[in-house]
């Protein structure tokens, strides 16, 4: 058996001894065979076009002029968009929470997704958004139901849902949380479970979070405005103060945040809810809470005002001097007091869920959480303080603030759910003999209401 020849060079082979890489791929011969000027087409060889222009590159100048007009575009468009449906009715404005909770849902998610994993595995991607739209039912069915249970619980169809909302919630999370389980895959466990993690962090921070800004809108239309707009104003005022007057540094994970620029933004933000407050106090559209889903700002609302809108005198415990010529008695409505906690809360509470996000993008090298917002970059990106203020807006309600009194939905509620039929009937004789007594209703009720009884 012969020997294999040493140093044998083939002819397609150049004299280095390297194979000559093809000058065009198959998939290039094939695109260009399409092409009018190709050679195989008819036969003949077609004159070549003429290559087109390459535009001149954009200087940095003007890289940063056009996202400049980019941003103050869409910024005036957001503002416009925010305040009409902010006019326009609760349903809006709960629409436009809605859709940025499911934006930002899915920036966050997308940061740890990897398509092509994503793409070989079943239902990960459908898992995402069903534990979404589970975890959406849950938490807005609980509000729907505490703030109009005088009417789910008077309906015979909304009446099962209504009673039993809290288990049907909880079956539809067990079938996603099965269908997880069933759709681990060997060679994958890390990624799957890292996802199904990544999934409830997600939904713990966007949805639950913008559940308090719903309740929020119900409560009254102030309680959802003023921390959203205190946001935004010590955010505009942090930059202009910073820039201005900042020197030292306020914290390690955001280098261009200062201690001028806070406490200036602190003060500005004071100033502007003070104002606004005062404004939005004389209409009942902003400060009662929601029972007509259909109101407006040119319909507004009916309701006994809370007392904290309701101006008082106060006197300080120590008169003033003569030469300041100040009164030492003066008429303020007890919220503006609460405005000055939210305020501080807007300045030094809030910031940190930017801070948060902050971190966040660092760890996975990002700049934007995504670009649904043409020169802002993503949603998240603009949101990242608004869900946390919108949590402590209220729970600052709820436990300084709210008037907590029986409502008909509760007793409803209570008589529904806690009292058997006759003794439901019992509860409506005693009240229709009580109205009647007030003068409320005419004698004939309460006549017919004795002869249905003795049919009975």
């Amino acid at each position: 058996m012969a020997r294999p020849r040493k140093d044998v060079k083939f002819q397609h082979r150049g004299s280095n001894g390297k194979a000559r890489r093809l000058s065009t791929s198959m998939s290039e011969i094939s695109e260009n065979a399409s092409e009018p000027g190709s050679p195989t087409r008819n036969g003949v060889l077609g004159k070549p076009e003429p290559a087109a222009p390459e535009p001149p590159p954009q200087s940095e100048y003007e890289k940063k002029k056009a996202n400049f007009i980019t941003r103050t575009i869409w910024t005036f468009i957001m503002i416009g968009g925010f305040f009409w449906a902010l006019f326009a009715g609760h349903l809006y404005i709960i629409m436009v929470v809605t859709a940025v909770q499911i934006i930002s849902f899915k920036e966050v998610i997308a940061i740890s997704n990897v398509p092509s994993r994503a793409r070989s595995l079943r239902f990960t991607k459908a898992l995402n958004w069903y534990f979404l739209g589970t975890t959406m039912y849950f938490l807005y069915g609980e509000s729907v139901i505490y703030y109009f249970k005088h009417i789910l619980l008077v309906d015979r169809i909304l009446l099962p849902l209504a009673t039993h909302h809290r288990f049907i919630s909880f079956m539809l999370y067990m079938i996603g949380f099965i269908s997880f389980v069933s759709s681990l895959q060997k060679g994958h466990y890390k990624f799957q479970f890292t996802q199904f993690a990544w999934v409830h962090m997600a939904l713990f921070l966007i949805v639950g979070q913008g559940h308090f800004v719903i309740n929020n809108i119900f409560e009254g239309m102030i309680w959802f405005f003023l921390p959203v707009a205190m946001v935004i104003t010590n955010d505009i005022f942090a930059y202009l103060c910073g820039i201005t007057f900042g020197r030292t540094p306020l914290i390690k994970i955001s280098p261009k945040k200062t201690w001028e620029g806070f406490l200036g933004a602190w003060f500005f933000t004071i100033i502007f809810g003070v104002f606004f407050t005062n404004i939005m106090i004389r209409y009942n559209y902003f400060i009662c809470p929601v029972n007509d889903l259909g109101a407006n700002l040119w319909t507004g609302l009916e309701c006994k005002p809370n007392p904290v809108f309701i101006p008082r005198q106060y006197t300080l415990p120590v008169p003033l001097p003569e030469w300041t010529h100040l009164p030492s008695r003066f008429l303020i409505a007890p919220v503006q007091f609460h405005v000055f906690v939210l305020a501080t809360f807007a300045s030094l509470i809030a910031p940190f869920g930017g801070f948060f996000a902050s971190g966040l993008k660092r760890t996975f090298k990002i700049k934007d959480f995504g670009d649904s917002i043409p020169g802002h970059g993503g949603m998240t990106d603009r949101m990242d303080c608004q869900f946390i203020m919108g949590s402590i807006a209220f729970m600052y309600y709820t436990s300084f603030i709210a008037v907590h009194k029986t409502t008909v939905g509760g007793v409803l509620e209570s008589a529904i759910t806690g009292l058997s039929p006759e003794e439901q009937l019992d509860v409506l004789r005693i009240l229709s003999k009580h109205l009647v007594n007030q003068e409320l209703l005419p004698s004939k009720v309460l006549d017919f209401f004795e002869t249905q009884m003795k049919r009975r």
